[in-house]
Protein backbone atom coordinates (compact mmCIF):
# COMPACT_ATOMS: atom_id res chain seq x y z
CA UNK A 1 0.00 0.00 0.00
CA UNK A 2 1.37 3.57 -0.94
CA UNK A 3 0.37 6.69 0.70
CA UNK A 4 0.12 10.01 -1.45
CA UNK A 5 2.35 12.77 0.70
CA UNK A 6 0.54 15.19 2.51
CA UNK A 7 -2.82 13.13 2.17
CA UNK A 8 -4.92 10.13 3.68
CA UNK A 9 -5.11 8.22 -0.06
CA UNK A 10 -4.16 4.91 -0.09
CA UNK A 11 -3.54 3.49 -3.39
CA UNK A 12 -1.65 0.17 -4.08
CA UNK A 13 0.33 -0.61 -7.49
CA UNK A 14 0.71 -4.80 -8.72
CA UNK A 15 0.71 -6.70 -11.85
CA UNK A 16 -1.45 -6.28 -13.77
CA UNK A 17 -3.82 -9.65 -14.76
CA UNK A 18 -5.91 -10.40 -17.45
CA UNK A 19 -9.15 -9.74 -15.04
CA UNK A 20 -8.11 -6.54 -15.26
CA UNK A 21 -8.56 -5.50 -19.02
CA UNK A 22 -11.87 -4.37 -18.73
CA UNK A 23 -11.27 -1.75 -16.12
CA UNK A 24 -7.79 -1.15 -18.38
CA UNK A 25 -9.60 -0.50 -21.49
CA UNK A 26 -12.05 2.30 -19.97
CA UNK A 27 -8.51 3.77 -18.17
CA UNK A 28 -7.41 3.80 -21.93
CA UNK A 29 -10.23 4.79 -23.78
CA UNK A 30 -10.76 7.72 -21.76
CA UNK A 31 -7.01 8.92 -22.46
CA UNK A 32 -6.23 8.42 -25.57
CA UNK A 33 -7.69 8.76 -28.96
CA UNK A 34 -6.83 6.19 -30.59
CA UNK A 35 -7.47 3.45 -27.57
CA UNK A 36 -5.48 -0.09 -27.61
CA UNK A 37 -8.25 -3.11 -28.30
CA UNK A 38 -8.65 -5.79 -25.31
CA UNK A 39 -7.49 -8.35 -28.19
CA UNK A 40 -3.93 -6.15 -27.63
CA UNK A 41 -4.14 -6.48 -24.35
CA UNK A 42 -4.63 -10.13 -24.50
CA UNK A 43 -1.73 -10.36 -26.70
CA UNK A 44 0.59 -8.23 -24.16
CA UNK A 45 -0.31 -10.41 -21.18
CA UNK A 46 -0.17 -13.72 -22.84
CA UNK A 47 1.79 -13.73 -25.48
CA UNK A 48 4.51 -11.22 -25.03
CA UNK A 49 7.85 -12.62 -22.97
CA UNK A 50 9.19 -8.90 -23.24
CA UNK A 51 6.28 -7.25 -21.90
CA UNK A 52 5.12 -6.23 -17.92
CA UNK A 53 1.80 -4.32 -17.41
CA UNK A 54 1.01 -2.58 -13.99
CA UNK A 55 -1.97 -0.98 -12.55
CA UNK A 56 -2.47 1.82 -9.76
CA UNK A 57 -5.27 0.72 -7.71
CA UNK A 58 -7.54 3.24 -5.61
CA UNK A 59 -10.06 1.21 -3.01
CA UNK A 60 -10.78 -1.35 -5.60
CA UNK A 61 -10.94 0.58 -8.86
CA UNK A 62 -8.06 0.81 -11.00
CA UNK A 63 -7.61 4.79 -12.08
CA UNK A 64 -4.12 3.68 -14.00
CA UNK A 65 -1.41 1.55 -15.68
CA UNK A 66 1.47 1.63 -17.46
CA UNK A 67 3.04 -1.20 -19.55
CA UNK A 68 6.38 -1.66 -20.53
CA UNK A 69 8.74 -3.49 -22.27
CA UNK A 70 11.83 -4.54 -20.72
CA UNK A 71 14.62 -6.66 -23.21
CA UNK A 72 17.64 -7.10 -21.35
CA UNK A 73 19.23 -3.72 -19.72
CA UNK A 74 16.61 -1.30 -21.95
CA UNK A 75 12.90 -0.92 -21.35
CA UNK A 76 10.29 0.86 -23.50
CA UNK A 77 7.16 2.41 -21.77
CA UNK A 78 4.17 1.40 -24.64
CA UNK A 79 1.59 3.32 -22.47
CA UNK A 80 0.90 5.15 -19.42
CA UNK A 81 -2.47 6.70 -18.28
CA UNK A 82 -4.57 8.00 -15.39
CA UNK A 83 -8.48 8.27 -15.52
CA UNK A 84 -8.93 12.13 -16.57
CA UNK A 85 -10.30 12.49 -13.37
CA UNK A 86 -8.09 11.43 -11.35
CA UNK A 87 -5.23 13.73 -12.75
CA UNK A 88 -3.23 16.58 -10.85
CA UNK A 89 -2.97 14.64 -7.82
CA UNK A 90 0.41 13.33 -8.80
CA UNK A 91 -1.12 9.44 -9.27
CA UNK A 92 0.94 9.57 -12.74
CA UNK A 93 4.08 10.05 -11.23
CA UNK A 94 3.52 7.94 -8.94
CA UNK A 95 2.90 5.28 -10.77
CA UNK A 96 6.19 6.27 -12.87
CA UNK A 97 8.68 6.52 -10.02
CA UNK A 98 7.26 2.87 -8.80
CA UNK A 99 7.80 1.34 -12.57
CA UNK A 100 11.42 2.97 -12.41
CA UNK A 101 12.65 1.86 -9.13
CA UNK A 102 10.83 -1.91 -10.44
CA UNK A 103 13.03 -1.52 -13.54
CA UNK A 104 16.23 -0.88 -11.81
CA UNK A 105 15.85 -3.39 -9.28
CA UNK A 106 15.61 -6.30 -12.87
CA UNK A 107 18.60 -4.46 -14.47
CA UNK A 108 17.49 -1.95 -16.63
CA UNK A 109 20.03 0.94 -17.07
CA UNK A 110 17.95 2.71 -20.13
CA UNK A 111 14.16 3.78 -20.27
CA UNK A 112 12.39 5.29 -23.15
CA UNK A 113 8.89 6.51 -24.38
CA UNK A 114 7.28 8.77 -27.44
CA UNK A 115 4.84 11.23 -26.20
CA UNK A 116 2.89 13.63 -28.18
CA UNK A 117 4.50 16.95 -29.12
CA UNK A 118 1.38 18.84 -27.63
CA UNK A 119 1.59 16.72 -24.24
CA UNK A 120 2.74 19.55 -22.09
CA UNK A 121 1.84 18.15 -18.83
CA UNK A 122 3.22 14.84 -19.54
CA UNK A 123 6.75 16.02 -21.08
CA UNK A 124 6.52 18.17 -17.83
CA UNK A 125 6.49 15.07 -15.55
CA UNK A 126 8.95 13.06 -17.70
CA UNK A 127 11.32 15.74 -17.44
CA UNK A 128 10.68 16.14 -13.37
CA UNK A 129 11.85 12.14 -13.79
CA UNK A 130 14.78 13.11 -15.37
CA UNK A 131 14.10 12.20 -19.22
CA UNK A 132 15.63 14.48 -22.12
CA UNK A 133 14.18 14.54 -25.40
CA UNK A 134 16.69 12.38 -27.73
CA UNK A 135 14.73 12.50 -30.96
CA UNK A 136 11.27 13.17 -32.83
CA UNK A 137 9.14 10.76 -34.69
CA UNK A 138 7.68 12.54 -37.17
CA UNK A 139 3.74 12.08 -38.26
CA UNK A 140 4.23 9.07 -35.60
CA UNK A 141 0.30 9.41 -34.45
CA UNK A 142 -2.09 7.57 -37.01
CA UNK A 143 -5.28 9.81 -35.69
CA UNK A 144 -3.55 13.17 -36.55
CA UNK A 145 -0.05 12.79 -38.07
CA UNK A 146 1.54 14.58 -34.65
CA UNK A 147 5.42 14.01 -34.09
CA UNK A 148 6.19 12.24 -31.18
CA UNK A 149 9.14 12.92 -29.21
CA UNK A 150 11.01 10.13 -28.37
CA UNK A 151 12.33 10.49 -24.70
CA UNK A 152 15.35 8.53 -22.85
CA UNK A 153 16.51 8.44 -19.14
CA UNK A 154 19.27 6.52 -17.32
CA UNK A 155 18.61 4.72 -14.82
CA UNK A 156 21.18 4.93 -12.31
CA UNK A 157 21.55 6.02 -8.78
CA UNK A 158 22.09 9.70 -10.02
CA UNK A 159 19.15 9.73 -11.90
CA UNK A 160 21.47 10.90 -14.73
CA UNK A 161 19.94 11.65 -18.07
CA UNK A 162 20.86 9.89 -21.49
Amino acid sequence: MLKREGTNVSVKIRHMNEKDIDAVLMVEKDAFSTPWTRQAFEAELTQNKFAYYFVLVNGETIIGYCGIWKVMDEAQITNIAILTEKRGHSYGELLLRYVMEWLKGHHVITLSLEVRASNLPAQSLYKKLGFVQAGVRKNYYADNQEDAWVMWVKLDDNNTSY
